[in-house]
């Protein structure tokens, strides 16, 4: 009895190791950089205003963008992004008129509107068209 229990354990053991496995986020790092080209990367920032925000983009396992409307792209790359997926909606509870990187975005899925996991946020990564001058 001792023994089948030992076999199951490590066969629970081995499969658990083989999910833990890294995954390949090439092609979603790609969409990441082809919705940044022509930019450049400014100085992270902790907060970002609410009502400057125009639209966001999940991009899969990898990133959040936040359109700004005078056209800055900021970046964030939340803790737990590997359950970022671009079919869930993001669903934020602020007490502030800020989104700040100690926030967390909870994450619903779009077709079944059940909870789908959350993100802690990160530092806010701004990137400007490259030319572009600040008014």
């Amino acid at each position: 009895m001792r023994l089948r229990f030992a076999l199951l354990a490590a066969a629970l053991l081995a499969g658990g190791t083989a999910s833990a496995a890294p995954q390949d986020n090439s092609r979603y790092e790609a969409k990441l950089a082809k919705a940044l080209e022509g930019r450049t990367a400014g100085e992270p920032v902790k907060c970002i205003n609410l009502r400057d925000i125009r639209s966001t983009e999940i991009i899969d396992r990898t990133a959040i963008l936040y359109r700004m409307y005078n056209g800055t792209v900021y970046v964030n790359r939340p803790s737990g992004a590997s359950t970022l997926d671009s079919d869930d909606v993001l669903v934020t509870r602020t007490f502030t008129s800020q989104l700040c990187s100690i926030d967390i975005v909870q994450l619903v899925s779009r077709t079944s509107r059940f909870f789908s996991g959350s993100v802690g946020l990160s530092e806010f990564v701004p990137y400007s068209k490259v030319g572009a001058t600040k008014k």
